[in-house]
């Protein structure tokens, strides 16, 4: 199929998309003299409206009249301001499938007129501007774990408001990122905002009620109203700061079936069953969305557009997006598109089980090059530094051990084609996935696995001998965490990282802590103080990044033409960037990537070379002396940037 009929059929498909969504979602619509509730149904709903977000009875219960096949449309006169309703079909009470506002713990949907939430200036709020997906530097933030501990001097700990702070927007400045990817958001279903003088955390990968922020990181989850413009204050400081918000967008599944709202309006229609009738579980949590079917193909398409509009959200990260249908995920796209292209989307392209829908339709990460600009996760550069996500004490590059050079060049490139790279040696694909490198994800580290630190100490067995120091052992760990993330912030594509890491950050060995307690999660900040040498590399590679647009080629022609391999050893990866007049300051590029425990000698194309990263120090300007030569050494666990200007 050529190009210019896929966008001619794209176009067709998202204005007929357009013209039927137009209301689809709109469930209240409130007026000071009436309101009117809108839902789409299997059966015939009942309206209730209620006094407060929980308790009580309902003050008025009205029955809705059929507009549609299984649409139905209700209006309540007056002015019912501040007031609760819920939809009930007879499968029990629910706030619809697209509320905008609700009370707490979201089981009712609450009448307010969204223009109050806005925070002064709102309506002048404006995305950083962003040339090329390469740009951006995304930091992978749970909103609790950031400022809850008393180390962080914040005033609002655990809130949307600790990102509006003075010390939280400088310290994201210093650092460098300019996207924060915050772990869910939206209203989820397992703490309970009721309960907050107890200690609860989730990570939030349990939907339910996708349009709403959570309220549990409100200062009043009792107020609609207060959860929306905290949130918008938050998004406003951000913008303000130069730093993007990512919206981690799980459309996948709900947190269980009888009791989502989408089961409570339209029985069994959103979610994918198999062959034998029981509901598919490819998300490992119970049931999968059928993103397929039309009518969850428009909620997940006007949702998106709704975070744009209402919340200024500037990129959305699919949760297992292998579980959603390439169409829908294209659709997405060309929605998107048409308010700002600029938005970027990515996602996991894998599922966490078996989908009951055919693979080869579903956004796996081996048909990225189907997807319209929409990048996903590369588990091959990932697990080429550090080992397979399946076992935790299993090494890999940088535990010093040969065979993963290849994938780790692959993850360099940004996953395209390239002369260099054997793809027969590559970990997990046989054949490129990605179009353009802004399509890869490079990273080591994100929250469903270990951080970085505990992962290496559980796979690198010096790092657990006994017989070593703790400042040894401590030494080598700072060695080969600033030596994996100078593989990451190096490479073509997008560069991606958990929060936390650039102060050393550590879950205490846990793997998976979606439900661990706040000392599991928690930022520790008084290890800035103990490894301020950590946060200052972590800056420097960033800012080399931001400044050299060598290491942010968007082209895959410019990453071929420019980026080439120099033959090493095992345990050995360098690169030159080249010819790089008019692109960059830097004429003439050489990176080293030395997973050995002692130093190695390469060769390098003969120059006067300026050394702006060396044994764990990066200074842009040089560090020592320039020298001349056609060899370099490179120190055990250690990174090298060598620049002809």
């Amino acid at each position: 199929m050529n190009r210019r009929y896929m966008f001619t059929a794209f176009v067709s498909a998202m204005i007929a998309l357009n013209v039927n969504a137009q209301g689809r979602f709109d469930e209240m619509e409130y007026g000071k003299t009436k309101t009117v509730f809108r839902l789409n149904a299997v059966s015939l709903p009942k309206v209730r409206i209620y006094k407060d977000g929980q308790g009580g009875r309902p003050v008025k219960t009205v029955k809705m009249r059929a507009i549609g096949d299984d649409r139905w449309e209700a209006t309540v006169k007056g002015d019912l301001s501040g007031m609760f309703y819920t939809f009930d079909i007879g499968r029990g009470e629910c706030p619809g499938t697209f509320a905008k506002a609700v009370g707490v713990n979201g089981n009712r949907g609450a009448i307010i007129d969204m223009a109050d939430t806005n925070p002064e200036g709102w309506d002048n709020d404006r995305r950083p501007p962003l040339a090329s997906p390469a740009d951006l530097v995304i930091y992978e933030l749970h909103m609790r774990d950031f400022s809850v501990s008393p180390t962080s001097g914040m005033q609002h700990q655990g809130k949307y408001l600790a990102l509006t702070e003075p010390r939280a927007i400088d310290y994201l400045k210093r650092l460098g990122v300019n996207a924060i990817h915050f772990q869910p958001l939206f209203d989820y279903a397992s703490v309970d905002e009721t309960r907050l003088q107890h200690p609860q955390f989730n990570w939030g990968y349990d939907p339910k009620n996708y349009n709403v922020p959570e309220g549990s990181y409100a200062s009043d989850p009792y107020r609609p109203e207060v959860r929306i413009r905290e949130f918008k204050e938050m998004v406003q400081a951000l913008h303000k700061a130069g730093i993007r918000v990512i919206f981690d967008a799980v459309y996948n599944h709900t947190f269980d079936i009888e009791g989502s709202n989408f089961q409570r309006t339209y029985p069994d229609y959103y979610y994918r069953k198999t062959a034998d009738g029981h509901y598919s579980d490819g998300s490992g949590c119970g049931n999968e969305t059928a993103s397929e079917r039309p009518l969850m193909r428009e909620f997940m398409i006007e949702s998106v557009k709704y975070w744009i509009n209402e919340f200024h959200i500037d990129g959305f990260r699919f949760d297992l997006m292998g579980i959603h249908d390439i169409e829908t995920m294209n659709l997405i796209r060309a929605a998107v598109d048409e308010i700002d292209p600029t938005i970027y989307i990515y996602g996991e392209g894998w599922s966490a089980g078996t989908c009951a829908y055919p693979q080869d339709k579903l956004a796996m990460k081996a048909s990225t090059f189907k997807l319209n600009g929409i990048g996903a996760f590369s588990d091959d550069m990932r697990d080429a530094l550090r080992g397979p996500f399946s076992d935790d004490t299993k090494g890999a590059f940088l535990a010093g051990i040969k065979g993963e050079e290849e994938s780790l060049k692959f993850g360099i490139v940004g996953g395209i084609a390239h002369e260099q790279v054997d793809m027969a040696r590559v970990n997990y694909d046989r054949k490129p996935w990605a179009n353009q490198p802004t399509q890869h994800i490079s990273y080591v580290s994100c929250h469903d696995d270990m951080c970085l630190v505990d992962r290496l100490k559980a796979s690198v067995p010096s790092l657990k001998d006994a017989s070593k120091c703790e400042a040894e052992r401590m030494a080598e760990l700072i060695r080969l965490d600033l030596l994996a993330q100078t593989a990451v912030f190096t490479s073509q594509g997008v560069p991606f990282m958990l929060a936390g890491e650039e102060m050393l950050r550590d879950k205490k060995g846990v793997h998976n802590s979606f439900a661990s307690p706040d000392s599991i999660n928690e930022f520790n900040w008084d290890n800035l103080k103990q490894y301020p040498q950590v946060f200052e590399y972590y800056r420097g590679l960033i800012s080399i990044r931001k400044n050299h647009p060598a290491f942010r080629l968007a082209n895959a022609d410019a990453v071929r033409k420019h980026l080439e391999f120099i033959a090493t050893d095992d345990c050995l990866v360098a690169f030159r960037l080249k010819h790089l007049e008019g692109i960059d300051s830097w004429k003439d590029i050489v990176v080293v990537l030395n997973a050995n425990r002692h130093a190695k000698t390469v060769n390098i194309p003969e120059a006067e070379y300026t050394v702006a990263c060396c044994n764990g120090v990066i200074n842009e300007e040089g560090i020592g002396m320039p020298f001349e030569g056609d060899k370099v050494q490179v120190d055990g666990q250690s990174a090298l940037i060598l620049y002809r200007k």
